[in-house]
């Protein structure tokens, strides 16, 4: 299937994964100022990687590390045909095993988070989804590895994974310092936490957004955070 976005579209029918809003508030929320080497884990269609080329200067790089080489693949085309095909660079392999020659400013990832729960009936689905092949502490080292001293990690997951991984990334003195709960309606409880975390323990930046009012319509902070990408 094809997403069409204001400057750019991707194709997904050979993803795991596909195009969801989860995917589209991490690349529309994290702060990518300053920040000149940006990597995506876990890219599948790769709409992170390019919406975050939208949002950056042409100097920006940005590495895509995807464990599915179907879905690299898929987002290898998608690159090509963008307007910021010399910006992403798309690599096939997990990320225990990816060693570049450099640190990054900026590291954002929509991971996999369903632990305990039934597996899809798809291999390559269940990676997607399914810490097994990623686990939350995985996810955590890695990160501190490949971040500069300075660097940010950034993420979206369901609130109660999300409770889990802050507590996780403390314990490994990765520090949250901005959160947002997400909420699908006023009336509905918290669905997602958009978090982000760095080794400085400062003040945690905290608010909310509710995607839609009780009418069904997009509210006005939604659409303001998401106004560069939706038609």
């Amino acid at each position: 299937m094809s997403f069409r976005f204001k400057q750019f579209s991707v194709e997904d029918n050979r993803c795991a994964m596909k195009v969801g809003t989860d995917a589209v508030l991490l690349g529309a929320w994290v702060a990518v100022n300053h920040s000149l080497r940006i990597l995506d884990i876990g890219t599948g269609c790769g709409v992170i990687a390019l919406q975050i080329a939208q949002r950056t200067e042409s100097n920006v790089h940005i590495d895509a590390v995807e464990i599915e080489m179907i879905d690299a693949g898929q987002a290898q085309e998608n690159i090509v045909q963008s307007p910021w095909p010399q910006k992403i660079f798309v690599y096939s392999k997990p990320i225990q095993f990816f060693v570049p020659d450099y640190s990054y400013d900026l590291i954002v990832t929509n991971p996999p988070y369903f632990v305990n729960s039934l597996q899809p009936p798809t291999p390559s689905r269940a990676q997607a989804r399914h810490t097994s092949t990623l686990s939350f502490p995985d996810l955590i080292q890695n990160s501190a590895r490949l971040l500069k001293p300075d660097g940010r990690l950034a993420l979206i997951l369901p609130t109660a994974e999300g409770n889990v991984f802050k507590e996780l990334a403390h314990q490994q003195s990765l520090y949250l310092i901005r959160e947002t709960a997400v909420y699908t309606t006023p009336h509905k409880p918290q669905e997602r936490w958009l978090l982000e975390f760095s080794r400085s323990n400062k003040k945690i930046a905290s608010d909310k957004i509710i995607l839609f009012d009780s009418s069904g319509k997009k509210t006005p902070a939604y659409e303001n955070l998401t106004v560069g990408f939706y038609l």
